[in-house]
């Protein structure tokens, strides 16, 4: 138990004289009383003391009194006693000579008076006694330790990244139609194909320059028994699936305050062995399981739905690892179409994944890891509707929610409505509300690998790739019904495959002031290899369709912060010209 003189001395010196206690039971003094103490930890202090001493004899003095009590709860020896009296007296004895010189009254030989106290000092002995007790509380563990059991199951986690972000398109891009914002169409209302006016279009000519914020916190949440759970808000223009990116001066302008996402809710049952082998089932919506690059995923995608993720050792230098999972990519409104009573089937949309790797330490300086992926996406295709005559925007077509809900650039599309000409749409000359969705199913096989070499410790040397065929594609079928992506003689111009090959160089981990990594990387990614409102959202805007280069490298500036500058510049493959060049400077914070 920590000493309690600090509180035994304020109580003492806290005491008056005789004369002075008829005076204080009207007028008590704030000047002299006693530091407070809570309740709760005196009782507690009390509790652990030894028995009480035999009764003192009683005294008309008040702190003789006092002390003699003390000395029967327990808090002092009787020769403690004794020498707090005999301190007490010669104070007592000071103060008289001090009042004679005076020529003021002395106290009576059995009062005791005790000077005056500076605030400071008793603010100071205040302090020190509720550090004690704080700390006897904590070392005894008074509260029976629920809060402190209670916050450790939680390991908060989190960044922030500002970035500069410089969009630039050469001379030369069409800008007379040829690019369509699809997206923006089936977000919205229909397009009426029989107007005169453009449909949504994406920029391919102007130059942009942005400030964007990307922050994220979250908390993994160990629940015990191998339960475990994970919560993470982010930032983001809106709720794509792709980029938790707020631009800065967006979302009305005017320093509007900017909307948060729920961007990780899930629970997870670890049933692995462990000593490097893993069994982990995943529910809710988390992160990408997927041992992937950024051509088949964009890094900010979160999965929702089911997953198992499995790790085995072979031996001491060769383990397998597996995925596999079952994740909703869309499920139908209950009430579709809600415009008219009799309702449509639904079309829920389906992603099945499964994957298969090897992860080889070859020798000290060599760690290969490799892995075999089926990406198979359900009803994500368009699908022609049943022929029927919209009058207004608001009529429904029974294979609406075929269209994408998020889309990005690239894919090739199709008319979704199967429009009736009639005298109600002057035969086919006005009321064309027209919706597009993707032009061919998607069925990925993807390998991806990564070698790491570290012959300079602590630096490495690192190449990354991955190549990705849509197994499902067929370019015949989908030259019938494109309405993009056509070359200049009006043929279809797409493909199935892409792939990407990245350098890396320099620490793993930036974790000390002057830490670096630099890397270059090219990529090549046709139409329709890959779904692309999944694909990366920062690579020539987003999408697919693209073939270019990246430039980039990062330093530390201190253990939680760095600096980054990336360079990418594309063009597109088929189709009228595209190009862009994009900046991106970052000052990124984890914590």
């Amino acid at each position: 138990m920590p000493s309690l003189r600090p509180l035994l001395i304020a109580a003492c010196l806290g005491a008056s004289c005789p004369s002075q206690a008829a005076t204080s039971a009207t007028q008590p003094d704030p000047e002299n009383r006693a530091p407070d103490v809570p309740l709760a930890s005196t009782e507690q202090a009390l509790a652990s003391q030894p028995p009480a001493a035999p009764a003192a004899p009683k005294s008309s003095n008040v702190t003789v009194n006092l002390i003699n009590r003390l000395v029967q709860k327990g808090y002092l020896t009787q020769p403690e006693a004794v020498e707090l009296i005999k301190q007490a007296e010669a104070d007592a004895a000071t103060a008289a000579q001090n009042a004679a010189a005076a020529e003021a009254p002395a106290p009576a030989a059995d009062e005791l008076r005790v000077t005056y106290i500076p605030e400071v000092v008793r603010n100071q002995m205040r302090d020190q006694i509720k550090q004690d007790l704080m700390a006897q509380a904590h070392e005894e563990k008074w509260s029976d330790k629920p809060a402190a059991q209670w916050t450790s199951k939680f390991r908060p986690y989190g960044d922030i990244r500002v970035r500069y972000d410089g969009t630039f398109f050469p001379s030369g891009n069409d800008n007379t139609g040829a690019f369509p914002n699809f997206n923006a169409i089936n977000t919205g209302s229909p397009f009426d194909t029989s107007g005169n006016q453009f449909s949504p279009q994406y920029n391919v000519d102007q130059n942009r320059q942005r400030a964007r914020l990307y922050a994220r916190a979250g908390t993994e949440i160990m629940l015990g028994d191998g339960f475990n759970a994970g919560l993470c808000l982010g930032t983001g223009d809106s709720s794509t699936p792709t980029s938790l990116n707020q631009t800065l001066g967006g979302s009305g302008g005017s320093f509007s305050k900017y909307a948060v996402w729920l961007d990780k809710a899930f629970v997870s049952y670890d049933a692995g062995p462990g000593d490097g082998e893993e069994l982990t089932f995943l529910l809710g919506r988390f992160v990408n399981p997927f041992f992937c690059t950024d051509v088949q995923w964009d890094p900010d995608i979160g999965f929702d739905g089911a997953a198992l993720r499995g790790k085995v050792k072979l031996t001491d230098n060769i383990s397998t690892f597996f995925t596999a999972g079952c994740f909703p990519v869309y499920n139908t409104d209950l009430n579709f179409a809600s415009n008219q009573p009799a309702k449509f089937s639904s079309t829920d949309k389906w992603l099945s994944g499964a994957q298969l790797g090897i992860d080889w330490k070859i020798n000290k300086e060599l760690n290969a890891k490799l892995a075999v992926a089926y990406y198979d996406f359900n009803n994500i295709a368009g699908r022609l509707s049943s022929p029927f005559t919209p009058l207004t925007a608001s009529d429904a077509g029974s294979t609406d929610t075929t269209r994408p809900s998020f889309a990005q650039r690239g894919n090739t599309y199709m008319a979704l409505r199967d429009i009736v000409p009639t005298a109600a749409n002057n035969f086919g000359t006005i009321n064309q509300f027209q919706y597009y969705g993707l032009a061919t199913p998607f069925r990925n096989v993807t390998v991806t690998g990564k070698l790491d070499y570290d012959p300079f410790d602590p630096l490495r040397v690192s190449l990354l790739g991955e190549a990705t065929k849509n197994v499902a594609f067929d370019k015949g079928a989908v030259n019938q019904k494109a309405v993009n992506n056509l070359g200049s003689g009006g043929g279809f111009g797409g493909g199935d495959l892409a792939w990407n090959l990245t350098l890396q160089v320099g620490k793993p981990a930036l974790e000390t002031l002057g830490d670096w990594q630099a890397g270059f990387g090219y990529r090549y990614v046709e139409s329709d290899a890959v779904v692309d409102g999944f694909t990366d959202s920062d690579f020539g805007g987003g999408g697919t369709n693209l073939q270019g280069f990246t430039l980039g490298g990062s330093v530390a500036l201190s253990p939680a912060v760095r600096a980054g500058l990336r360079w990418m510049s594309s063009n597109e493959i088929a189709g009228p010209q595209l190009k862009s060049d994009i900046l991106q400077i970052d000052l990124h914070a984890k914590f």
